[in-house]
């Protein structure tokens, strides 16, 4: 996969690319400074009320949160379109989100039972950092750079471990309650699940046409670009928010 994308590298047509990069940063950047929640992992406050108030086992509502916040959360999708950018085959793209997704349900569902939370503005900048590996990844940087190909299954499972922590964070400072504490959480997290292969196919779909087209090789570079751009936006909005909060 690299190594195809490496062969395409000295023959890209600079001036198209810089002209999609600057339309695909913009609006990135216009995205992101619309999102009020962007310095903190998205929970609508309707969704935190309803969090902080209800006591008892409520499973298709935590579903249908746990959906929401997966469909709604760019930071995962981002990561998400960079882990199946150059993946084929549906048995390699049903291993890396399963990895993934194993990571992300263990330290979401551990993280809240056992009361373990970090600062939510470092692990989401931990997360931008996750999207800027994966360009870097998909980009064959690495390898350019240092001479070796981190291992991108490791690699994927720990971010999903931080991936989990940041909801975790977010759902220990709302407070909710212990009755009910594990099947709601289990629930939530199969609502995540859901969304996740909800947003998948969406991605897949789009991206089985864009394939199709000459314009996916030529193209690639830039967007990588891009969304290592947008990592590190996410990166620097969230230490601002650490620094000044």
């Amino acid at each position: 996969m690299h190594g195809i994308l490496q062969a395409r590298l000295p023959h890209l047509p600079w001036a198209i690319g810089r002209r999609h990069l600057l339309l695909l940063l913009l609006l990135l950047l216009s995205l992101l400074l619309g999102m009020p929640d962007a310095l903190a992992h998205a929970v609508t406050e309707g969704d935190k009320g309803y969090i902080q108030e209800i006591s008892g086992v409520h499973l298709l509502p935590f579903m249908y949160l746990g959906a929401k916040h997966m469909m709604t959360g760019y930071d995962h999708l981002l990561f998400l379109f960079g882990v199946i950018f150059f993946l084929y085959r549906l048995s390699h793209i049903g291993l890396y989100v399963s990895l993934f997704a194993l990571g992300h349900s263990t330290t979401m569902i551990l993280g809240v039972y056992f009361n373990i939370g970090i600062n939510s503005y470092l692990i989401d900048a931990i997360i931008g950092l996750s999207v800027v590996y994966k360009a870097l990844d998909n980009l064959g940087a690495f390898q350019r750079w240092f001479g070796f190909q981190p291992n991108t299954k490791v690699a994927t499972l720990v971010f999903g471990l931080f991936h989990g922590f940041g909801l975790a964070t977010k759902i220990i400072e709302y407070e909710i309650s212990p009755d009910g504490l594990v099947p709601n959480l289990l629930a939530f997290n199969v609502g995540v699940e859901i969304g996740q292969l909800l947003a998948l196919a969406v991605i897949l779909i789009g991206m089985s046409y864009w394939r199709r087209t000459p314009g996916f090789m030529r193209n690639a570079y830039t967007v990588n670009v891009a969304m290592m751009s947008a990592g590190f936006i996410l990166v620097g909005m969230q230490l601002t928010g650490y620094f000044v909060s």
